[in-house]
C-alpha cells in the first residue's frame, strides 16, 4: 500500500484528533497499516461497541484521551510527541444535536479547531495539518449541480453554520500565518477537506441513517426513516480517509500547492435518496423493511446536497472508487463481523487492503 503514498507515512508520527470516533478509529488504522506512528487525542467512545473499541486500538496506538477544548492538554501532547502531520477530526458532528445543544456544538468545533490551530502554529515539527469540515459547510441553495471550493459558505442549522465558521477560521489562520507565500519561512501546510455523508463498519451515532439502519435491523424492528426523499451523497468512509491521506502526501512534499480547500465527495450513480440507501442496506442484510415518518415539528434538514469535486480529481488524481452496492457491501460486512464475532481489527485491515488494490488496480493516486 506504501507505494500509493511513495511511502510518505513510513515511521511519521501523526497525530489524529477525533481518534475514537468513527472517522478516527478508521483513520488510525489505515495510517498503522501505512507504517506511521500514530497519535490519537481524543473523548472516550461513546459505546461499547465503536470501532476504537472492539478493534482494540488503544493497544495499538499513542493513546490521550482529552477535550480539545483544553488548550493546555492539547499542547501538552504536541509538546510530548512533536506530530509531523496533523488530522483534526474531533467535533460534534450531529445536524439535529446541534438543535440540542448550539452553544456546545460551537464551542467544540470552533474554539475546539481555534486550539488546534494555535498547536500547529506553535510547533515547529509540523508540516501539513488538515482540517476535516463537511460538505454542509457550504450555503446550501438545494441546487441540482455540485458546491465547488470557492461557492459560498453558510449553514442553516447550527452543525452546518459551525463548520462554516471553521473554514473561515482556517483560512484565517492560513492567510495570516501560515501563508503559502511565505513557505520557505514557516513549512506548513494547511488545508480543510469537506466531504460527503460516509458510510462504513462502527458507526452508531444516533440520527445517523446507518446506523438506524443497523440498530432496527439487529432488533428486527422496522427501520424509521425521517425523510425518505432527501438526497445525500453517500461514500464509504474510506473513500474520503484515502483522499485525506493522498492530500497530506501531497502538502508533505509541496506545501505550497496544495494547501486550501478540497472536496472529496462520491459519483453522481452514489448520490441518491435516503429510501433508495434503505433499500440497499436491506438487500444487503438479507431481511427487514421500513416505515416514512411525518413529523412536522422535525428540525430543518436539507433535501439536496451534491460536492463538485474536479479539483480533487484534477490536481491529485483522487477518484472514488466504490460505487454506492460496493460501499454498502463493505458496510454490512463490519456489522456482521461484529455479530459473529470476527476480529474486527483483521476485518478493517482487510477491507482497507482490498479498497487499496481496487485503487492499485485503476491506476490511480499514485504520487
Amino acid at each position: 500500500m506504501n507505494r500509493l503514498f511513495n511511502n510518505i507515512y513510513e515511521g511519521r508520527r501523526v497525530l489524529i484528533t477525533g481518534h475514537t470516533g468513527f472517522k478516527g478509529s478508521w483513520l488510525s488504522i489505515f495510517l498503522m497499516e501505512l507504517g506511521a506512528y500514530v497519535i490519537g487525542y481524543g473523548l472516550n467512545p461513546c459505546t461499547d461497541k465503536d470501532n476504537f473499541l472492539v478493534s482494540n486500538l488503544k493497544d495499538r496506538m499513542i493513546d490521550v484521551r482529552g477535550d480539545i477544548r483544553d488548550d493546555k492538554g492539547l499542547m501538552e501532547v504536541f509538546e510530548r510527541f512533536s506530530p509531523e502531520i496533523v488530522f483534526h477530526l474531533a467535533a460534534q458532528p450531529l445536524v439535529r444535536k446541534s438543535y440540542e445543544i448550539p452553544k456546545e456544538t460551537y464551542e467544540v468545533n470552533v474554539m475546539g479547531t481555534l486550539n488546534v490551530l494555535e498547536c500547529i502554529r506553535k510547533t515547529d515539527s509540523v508540516r501539513a495539518g488538515i482540517i476535516v469540515t463537511t460538505d454542509k459547510c457550504y450555503e446550501n441553495r438545494e441546487q441540482i449541480w455540485g458546491y465547488r471550493e470557492d461557492d459560498p459558505l453558510g449553514g442553516y442549522d447550527p452543525y452546518s453554520s459551525s463548520k462554516a465558521c471553521v473554514e473561515l477560521l482556517t483560512a484565517s489562520y492560513r492567510s495570516s500565518f501560515m501563508n503559502p507565500k511565505d513557505f520557505s519561512c514557516h513549512g506548513k501546510a494547511l488545508a480543510t477537506a469537506r466531504a460527503g455523508n460516509v458510510i462504513g463498519g462502527g458507526d452508531w451515532s444516533k440520527d445517523r441513517i446507518i446506523p438506524d439502519c443497523i440498530r432496527a435491523l439487529m432488533e428486527g424492528r422496522p427501520i424509521k426513516i425521517r425523510n425518505p426523499m432527501a438526497i445525500r451523497p453517500f461514500q464509504h468512509v474510506l473513500e474520503a480517509l484515502y483522499g485525506y491521506l493522498l492530500l497530506a502526501s501531497k502538502m508533505c512534499e509541496e506545501g505550497i500547492s496544495y494547501s486550501g480547500p478540497w472536496n472529496f465527495g462520491p459519483d453522481f450513480n452514489s448520490v441518491v435518496t435516503v429510501e433508495r440507501i434503505v433499500n440497499i442496506i436491506i438487500e444487503k442484510w438479507g431481511n427487514g423493511g421500513y416505515i416514512c415518518l411525518n413529523d412536522e415539528k422535525a428540525p430543518h434538514e436539507s433535501q439536496l446536497l451534491m460536492l463538485d469535486c474536479t479539483k480533487a480529481k484534477t490536481c491529485l488524481n483522487w477518484n472514488p472508487v466504490l460505487n454506492i452496492d460496493e460501499a454498502a457491501d463493505l458496510t454490512v460486512e463490519w456489522y456482521k463481523g461484529l455479530i459473529q464475532r470476527a476480529d474486527i481489527y483483521k476485518l478493517c485491515c482487510s477491507q482497507i487492503k482490498r479498497y487499496c488494490e481496487k485503487i492499485e488496480g485503476k491506476g490511480e493516486g499514485h504520487v
